[in-house]
């Protein structure tokens, strides 16, 4: 008697634990560009937080001007995304609470083997000099997407402003990046990626790294909790909790040994040992 008893009190012990454990409010959304989809990372990273917090996880791929405009209409609860500057007036705003450094890898400019326009190994703003010339044809995403974001900002550089111009060879997509590289392999065009995305997808691409390596084309990502005093809804004690597992050791591991097996390299960097100084932002 006294055994089952001790049992007993046990199994009200382990149970009392898992309802302590369990969230109050087990319902989380993040916005996330879609990059971190179309890689698969997240179909790794996010079965594993679900399954350590208790947290259901909705998944909302966008690009990450459309992921932190969730965040300011407060229809997201956290946010994983790759465009700086924009994160930065984010915070500034008041819309984030909280921003961590996660990961990084970088973009490169990937096109036909034929290389029409010649770009191969050039500097990147010589390349898309090099492209503006009209001999070839370019997919942007066009969706104000961090990658989109990082592609103006090197036509910028360049001295060329595509959208003004609306040459015949600049086509927008509007889409995420995987159906990018679709569209840009379809039409052996020029497109800017980064190199996760294209290196997930390239069994199925007609298209080659032509141009990589310069320092302006560094791909940063952040994940970033949405502030409650803008949005007293929403599911901030989830949002850091998924942030605290983003940059803890152990998935910060997972990151940079994801995509080791297939590629030969990493997709990701883990970064949350280091400042954005580090990284020269």
């Amino acid at each position: 008697m006294k055994r089952i008893l001790s049992i007993l009190s046990i199994l009200v012990l382990v149970l009392s634990a898992c309802a302590s454990a369990a969230p109050s409010n087990p319902n989380l959304i993040l916005a996330t560009t879609t990059s971190t989809q179309d890689s698969g990372l997240l179909d790794v990273l996010i079965p594993l937080f679900e399954t350590e917090s208790g947290y259901t996880v909705q998944t909302v791929a966008v690009g990450s001007g459309q992921a932190m405009k969730m965040g300011e209409e407060g229809n997201a609860d956290v946010l994983l995304v790759h465009a700086p500057a924009s994160e930065l007036t984010f915070m500034e705003n008041g819309f984030g609470k909280d921003r961590a450094l996660v990961m990084h890898n970088d973009f490169i400019v990937i096109g036909p083997q034929t290389d029409p326009v010649g770009i191969k190994g050039k500097p990147v703003i010589d390349a898309l000099k090099l492209i503006s010339g009209g001999n070839g044809t370019f997919i942007s995403r066009g969706d104000d997407s961090g990658t989109h974001k990082a592609e103006l900002v090197l036509w910028k550089k360049a001295d060329y402003d595509p959208k003004a111009a609306a040459p015949a060879w600049y086509l927008e997509s509007g889409q995420g990046m995987g159906a990018t590289l679709t569209i840009a392999s379809e039409k052996s065009a020029y497109t800017l990626t980064d190199r996760a995305t294209y290196l997930a997808n390239k069994a199925n691409l007609q298209l080659e790294i032509l141009v990589e390596g310069d320092k302006s084309l560094l791909n940063v990502y952040h994940v970033i909790t949405v502030h409650p005093d803008k949005w007293p809804k929403v599911n901030y004690d989830g949002a850091v909790a998924f942030l605290n597992f983003m940059i803890e050791p152990s998935t910060q591991k997972l990151i940079g040994q994801f995509g080791v097996d297939k590629f030969g390299q990493p997709l990701f960097y883990p970064d949350a040992d280091k400042t954005d100084a580090d990284l020269g932002l």
